[in-house]
């Protein structure tokens, strides 16, 4: 009527492609974030589960793999690696937790390589870790 109409984004070409790179770069600004929340929650989570399965090793040893189980899930379901702390703690061969002095046996090894054997205690597998050279 008076010569004005309401501003509409999509006629013109150039707008709706402004407001498709608009759209895009707010979609991986957000999805980076959500994922930066995510892995910091997996990881806190996976070092609170790894932490009680330790202790709770001795009175409640079912409980224990099935909390370290978990926190291994978490690691490859986030796609978060685990510290190598938390991965010693698994046996290499039947891919138990293990618990150095009560589900795995810990030497010394007796050579000119200063070395550390561990023995898990399900699967009987043997394998070292060196300390010096």
């Amino acid at each position: 009527m008076w010569g004005f109409q309401p501003y509409d984004p999509g006629s013109n070409p150039g707008d709706r492609i402004f407001l498709s790179m608009i759209r895009i770069l707010l979609r991986y600004f957000f999805y980076f974030n959500m994922r930066q929340t995510t892995k910091t929650i997996g990881v806190e989570r996976m070092e609170i589960l790894m932490k009680n399965a330790i202790s709770n090793s001795r009175k409640f040893p079912n409980l224990s793999q099935r909390q370290a189980y978990l926190a291994k899930k978490i690691s490859t379901r986030y796609r978060i690696a685990m510290p190598y702390e938390m991965k010693m703690n698994f046996c290499k061969k039947c891919k138990n937790f293990i618990v150095p002095g009560i589900t795995s046996r810990i030497r010394i090894g007796r050579s000119s390589l200063k070395s550390i054997r561990i023995t898990c205690s399900y699967c009987n597998h043997t394998y070292r870790k060196v300390i010096a050279q």
